[in-house]
């Protein structure tokens, strides 16, 4: 679904040096996606299309037209993006097993390189053109070299600390959190240390730093942005926030120097209020726009494989009974972990456990810490139900639920949107069709590809509030899980049984 915003984007900042497409994002990982796609020739940009010139953020239309309805080589841009994903990815890993090894040894590292490899969410989103992999290893490459500048205050680790610190930031709006993160633990560091000005003074560097490099890299992003349609544009999306945060940005906007600034508070505000405002979603058999306290616990209890969450309990009764020897990086991970955590479970926006993966290192590094432990035998036998319950949903990773939720067949009953249904299986769906020569297709899809790019002539629209008279008798109706199950208009189908399920996410009906 994103990618459709997100991939387009990145390529018209890098072609056209201007962010006026999906500013509630920062633009760092839509570049790196972008970048294999210069090397495609012959790349139709839609300089004419109305969501580029007047629509406020038309970044959905301007994908469709950029991808799909404008000649261009769709699959190919598609995957070309993906591949600096992959290799982000890829150094997430690497970085997760250099930090464990050196914290906890070779075992411990090799633990939690399986661990990262073997998680179908990182599997799942690892892969795809979003943030949300990208903010992971933002938060914990900044945490790393923040942790090393508190142990060694030299302005060199301080610079290098706020280097990090701007690229998380510049990753996903999330790695906010990482400053007041950092600020309790610069406390508790100068109250074990007693040296206030020594760690206060790098800090502010760290600080410094890192806002600074957000002035050059939103420089470029609004280089060809007219100013007047800036300021516009940033007066609709902070239109809702609080005057003390508003008048600040549009004056921003209004200074040619500090344009870039305003364009990226801007996007920060944008997200603070969706959050507030929360988004209508399906949990567990209720549909609403606010946030289920319970959300995330469950959601993280079902999409995790239960062995790793059997290590992760091993791991809190091992930790507990050593707690008079937690060091200070133990520390730092559990205080991140638990500001994360309850920022998300008081937030209004349940949306998938992507959201998570900000934690997921933390919590990989801590529990292969803990279960490294184990008897050979115990963590053997985990290790092996791991990978085969893992192993079992290929290449479906993005519907994974555990046997707890009785597996992807049983997830649309507790959660859909990107836990389970992202627009993943449309072309699956065509090879379906294809197949059982299938002559049309009525489909309520739920994703960010064109149904008509691919279906071709097989393709009928369909939606959640027409009638069932309206399909012909014989007529096959796809339903993606997502609307299936967040629109009630659908209930007359509990009364047919599917006659494929394609990729765990889209239903198909042969209708009488």
């Amino acid at each position: 679904m994103d990618e459709l915003a997100h991939l387009p984007a990145g390529y018209s900042y890098l072609t056209q040096k201007d962010m006026r497409l999906n500013p509630e994002h920062p633009p760092l990982i839509k570049d790196l996606a972008a970048i294999p796609l210069l090397f495609i020739k012959d790349i139709k940009f839609p300089a004419d299309s109305k969501a580029w010139t007047t629509d406020l953020n038309g970044q959905w239309d301007f994908g469709r037209e950029l991808l799909f309805r404008n000649g261009n080589p769709a699959d190919k841009m598609i995957f070309a993006g993906r591949i600096p994903m992959i290799l982000l990815s890829i150094f997430l890993g690497f970085f997760i097993f250099k930090w464990t090894k050196e914290l906890f040894g070779n075992k411990a590292s090799l633990l939690a390189l399986f661990l990262f490899s073997f998680s179908p969410t990182l599997l799942a989103h690892g892969r795809l053109v979003t943030t949300d992999v990208g903010a992971a290893l933002g938060v914990v490459l900044a945490t790393y070299y923040f942790l090393k500048s508190l142990s060694f205050p030299t302005l060199k680790n301080a610079i290098i600390a706020g280097l990090t610190l701007g690229l998380a930031l510049l990753l996903k709006f999330s790695a906010i959190l990482l400053i007041p993160f950092f600020g309790i633990l610069l406390i508790v560091w100068i109250i074990k240390n007693k040296k206030f000005w020594v760690y206060s003074l790098k800090f502010i560097i760290t600080l410094f730093v890192g806002f600074f490099l957000i002035w050059p890299v939103y420089l470029y992003h609004t280089w060809n942005y007219p100013p007047e349609k800036q300021i516009s544009d940033n007066q609709d999306y902070i239109k809702n926030t609080a005057d003390i945060f508003k008048k600040p940005i549009i004056f921003m906007a209004e200074t040619p120097v500090l344009r870039p600034y305003a364009q990226y508070f801007s996007g920060l505000s944008m997200i603070f209020q969706r959050v507030a405002g929360g988004n209508t979603t399906y949990f567990m058999g209720e549909i609403n726009n606010q946030a289920w306290k319970e959300y995330f616990p469950i959601v993280y209890a079902v999409k995790e494989p239960l062995a790793f969450l059997v290590l992760g309990l091993l791991a809190i009764i091992y930790g507990l009974s050593k707690i008079r020897k937690i060091s200070f990086t133990i520390f730092s991970f559990l205080l991140f972990i638990a500001i994360y955590w309850l920022v998300s479970i008081k937030g209004n926006l349940n949306i998938g456990i992507r959201h998570l993966l900000p934690v997921f290192p933390f919590t990989i590094i801590l529990v292969s810490a803990a279960a490294i432990r184990l008897k050979r035998v115990i963590l053997a036998s985990l290790i092996i139900w791991q990978i085969i319950s893992v192993i079992s949903i290929y290449p479906s990773f993005l519907a994974y639920f555990n046997e707890l939720a009785g597996g992807p067949d049983k997830g649309k009953n507790y959660v859909v949107d990107s836990n389970l249904d992202w627009g993943q299986d449309l072309k699956r769906l065509v090879q379906w069709a294809d197949k059982n020569k299938i002559d049309k297709v009525y489909l309520d899809y739920f994703g960010g590809a064109d149904p008509s790019y691919y279906l071709k002539e097989k393709f009928a629209p369909w939606w959640g509030d027409r009638k069932k008279e309206e399909l012909p008798s014989g007529s096959y109706l796809a339903v993606s899980a997502s609307f299936l199950q967040g629109n009630q208009s659908y209930n007359w189908l509990k009364d047919y049984t599917p006659v494929a399920i394609i990729g765990h996410s889209i239903f198909v009906y042969k209708i009488d």
